[in-house]
């Protein structure tokens, strides 16, 4: 099929598009890589009557250090994390995590604003961002707000930005050198959505953790950060012993979704699984 027809802008500037969105949002969509919005119009799930592109924004794309966080341009194209985008711990979890994202054409065009913009619960970019808390720059013309990310998904494909904001910029704090990571991720095959995933981050010292990160993610509604098992990992040893008393009560911890791909009970069991298999990552 191919998508109803729409009015198309192309702003110069964020100001324009900004001004653009202010003027047009109640029925307007901003195209970044398309990955989502695309197929959706193209199957005429969504009829917006007008898009902005904002892939000539280079200042939407930018990667740098901010205030003990690394700064993430939204337009920052899934394939910029094929390689170290920040030292330490946090660049090498990017990297692990980048390589489950579709397939590799999908990753040249994608973005990581527009993936948090689309909140698709199977996004692990939305796992990324819950499990360590990242910080979520909107702007309108109204001005700017930084918004935590707790507070930012609200649930399948649904997100705390106004119709008038633009996601513009995501923080993601800077992790020690001494913190390890685990990822873990189970789909039908390479490339599909996920049916279940997790991730961990460990600070172990002496063989016992002193301080943890953990979510998971696919299983839901949104990704979710399971802060009160952070708190029991905390003065355990870092050992599959640990490891598989957290991953049972993960277990127990979520209501997981049942559709066409997957059972409650099934997803239930996945969660135990790649929660076992993040930890152990982490902790070897």
């Amino acid at each position: 099929m191919k998508p109803a027809s729409f009015k198309y802008f192309r702003p110069g500037s964020v100001s324009e598009a900004l001004a653009l969105l202010s003027e047009n949002q109640d029925d307007c969509k901003i195209l970044a890589g398309g990955q989502s919005l695309v197929p959706a119009m193209n199957f005429r799930l969504l009829r917006p009557s007008i898009i902005i592109d904002i892939n000539e924004l280079k200042e939407l794309s930018a990667i740098g250090a901010k205030d003990q966080s690394v700064s993430i341009g939204a337009l920052t194209r899934h394939a910029a994390f094929h390689r170290d985008i920040a030292a330490g711990p946090l660049g090498r979890l990017l990297t692990k995590v980048v390589r489950h994202i579709a397939h590799f054409p999908i990753r040249q065009r994608g973005t990581f604003g527009g993936s948090l913009a689309h909140a698709d619960p199977a996004a692990e970019w939305c796992l990324v961002a819950t499990t360590l808390g990242a910080q979520i720059v909107a702007r309108s013309s109204r001005g700017e707000r930084v918004i935590a990310s707790r507070e930012f998904f609200k649930g399948t494909f649904t997100t705390a930005l106004a119709a008038d904001e633009i996601l513009s910029e995501i923080r993601l704090p800077m992790m020690a050198d001494d913190w390890r990571t685990g990822f873990n991720e189970f789909s039908r095959r390479a490339g599909d959505f996920a049916l279940g995933m997790a991730l961990a981050a460990l600070r172990i010292e002496s063989g016992v953790v002193t301080e943890a990160r953990l979510g998971i993610g696919g299983v839901s509604d949104r990704a979710i950060r399971l802060e009160k098992l952070e708190q029991s990992l905390v003065g355990k040893p870092a050992s599959p012993q640990t490891f598989d008393a957290i991953a049972q009560e993960a277990r127990e911890a979520v209501i997981p979704t049942a559709d066409i791909h997957a059972s409650a009970e099934y997803r239930r069991d996945l969660i135990a699984t790649v929660v076992k298999r993040a930890l152990s990552e982490a902790a070897a």
